[in-house]
């Protein structure tokens, strides 16, 4: 009795299987209009804390005055870099300072350019 029960699970468990495409089948699909742009013709993307949260700093090192704090899944726009740290305004409070690249991540998108 026992065998059987394990046969039909075997059974209705290949009936779920999803089928597999070819080669030829995903190359031969367009591509969805949002993959297809240009990317030299769109703005950057907004970096995001991806931590609980993250001290904005005077200067670049652990060692400097606070100035604020982004919590998890703010968004802010980077002006520039110095090894790890990120030179930020938080828009909400127009506060300017560093930020450890530690901690946020930046957005992606796939361009075909």
């Amino acid at each position: 009795m026992r065998s059987t029960r394990i046969a039909v699970s075997a059974a209705m468990l290949g009936a779920l299987a999803l089928p597999v495409l070819s080669a030829t089948t995903a190359s031969a699909s367009p591509a969805p209009a949002a993959l297809t742009s240009s990317c030299s013709s769109q703005p950057p993307l907004p970096y995001e804390v991806h931590t609980a949260a993250v001290t904005i700093r005077s200067r670049a090192t652990t060692h400097s005055t606070a100035l604020g704090v982004l919590y998890k899944s703010h968004r802010f726009s980077v002006h520039k870099k110095s090894g790890n740290w990120l030179y930020i305004t938080d828009k909400t409070t127009g506060v300017k300072g560093w930020v450890s690249g530690t901690y946020v991540y930046r957005d992606v998108r796939m361009c075909t350019d």
